[in-house]
């Protein structure tokens, strides 16, 4: 089921670096730290296929629409549409995802997915990956880091061991089906009391809607 909503974001040559979701039939969403410094004609993005560099259909981005809220330094409105130049071909493999709009209670699951690296420091992997993480209450998460804002969703266990890591930037956090999050940063891949965090979908969801249409 996630496989069919997440898309590969690459450089013109089709160097995977960072992961999005499919959002319509026209629109991706990804973290605006994947993209601020690119312009469109620099990137494409795989579509339907959960292996980092072949298969599936690649599409040239059209238009990128940065947060204009977006932080370099304390990585806050970490979101960003991307928009293809041909409509997405949604089959078995390729759909869209239904964005969420409620929060999420702590404990709450969620799964995250991406190429990116199994172990912080190390090589991105070279098919899609997913791992279930629970939603930390923002206060606890506000415990563990400076800067953590209403924007920001955290996910992760308080022993560590599963995460998003390096390379999984902009790629989905699904919980019930729906696109909770995307990945933006985080301490220590995997380490104790160092959630993932998100950007939080339902906080952004007016700014998609008003740029997008979706």
């Amino acid at each position: 089921m996630v496989l069919v909503v997440v898309l590969a974001l690459m450089t013109a040559n089709n160097a995977q670096f960072c992961g999005a979701s499919i959002i319509s039939s026209n629109w991706g969403l990804t973290a605006a730290h994947c993209t601020v410094g690119f312009s469109a004609s620099q990137l494409r993005v795989r579509a339907g296929s959960d292996n980092r560099a072949s298969g599936g259909t690649i599409y040239v981005v059209s238009q990128i629409i940065n947060h204009a809220g977006y932080n370099s330094q304390t990585i806050d409105n970490d979101i960003s549409l991307i928009r293809v130049a041909t409509p997405f071909v949604f089959s078995t493999t390729v759909r869209a995802i239904s964005l969420g709009t409620a929060e999420l209670a702590a404990g709450t699951y969620t799964t995250v997915t991406g190429w990116g690296a199994t172990r912080s420091g190390g090589a991105s992997s070279a098919v899609l990956l997913q791992v279930s993480v629970p939603v930390v209450a923002q206060a606890t998460c506000a415990r563990q880091y400076n800067g953590i804002t209403n924007g920001m969703l955290c996910a992760g266990y308080t022993a560590g061991g599963k995460d998003a890591c390096q390379g999984d930037s902009g790629g989905p956090l699904i919980s019930g089906g729906l696109l909770v999050g995307v990945v933006s940063w985080g301490g220590v891949c995997a380490a104790a009391n160092q959630p993932g965090v998100y950007a939080k979908v339902s906080f952004y969801r007016s700014w998609i809607q008003t740029n997008s249409g979706v």
